[in-house]
């Protein structure tokens, strides 16, 4: 097994397509109006890493927001849409894992699992069973 490459995933990265991604919205318990923008709007990734710390830049025309993390570490934060979680990334068959804990009762766990592929940042999602894919290309 190759050992996990973190500076495979550090650059900047364009949504090119996108897979269920409204029912896994759905399923995380997005309104309507926030997966309607999700839908139509065409994000943008960067990552920046260093060390143990990485930092996960999300732009679009809609909002930008930044994670800042350790590994191992769970942390407090806010979705893009407004939902406050709490998230801890580990490292797992050379893939960023991304445990997204709820934090009000009416909110949902998801599992966000990010890999680079070729030339392709691979994000597979899960909420509730319903997964999703979301595919990015080197911007």
């Amino acid at each position: 097994m190759a050992t996990f490459d973190a500076q495979k995933f550090v650059g900047k990265w364009q949504l090119s397509e996108s897979e269920n991604f409204d029912a896994y919205l759905k399923a995380a318990n997005v309104g309507f109006l926030a997966r309607t923008a999700a839908k139509t709007i065409k994000s943008s990734l960067e990552f920046i890493v260093d060390g143990n710390h990485w930092k996960m830049i999300s732009t679009s025309t809609f909002k930008t927001t930044t994670l800042e993390f350790d590994i191992g570490q769970e942390f407090e934060h806010e979705t893009i849409d407004g939902r406050k979680m709490k998230s801890t990334f580990s490292i797992d068959n050379n893939k960023l894992v991304q445990l997204e804990k709820h934090t009000k009762s009416d909110d949902k766990d998801s599992r966000l699992e990010r890999y680079v592929d070729d030339d392709k940042l691979i994000i597979d999602l899960e909420c509730d069973g319903i997964k999703a894919k979301r595919v990015y290309t080197r911007a």
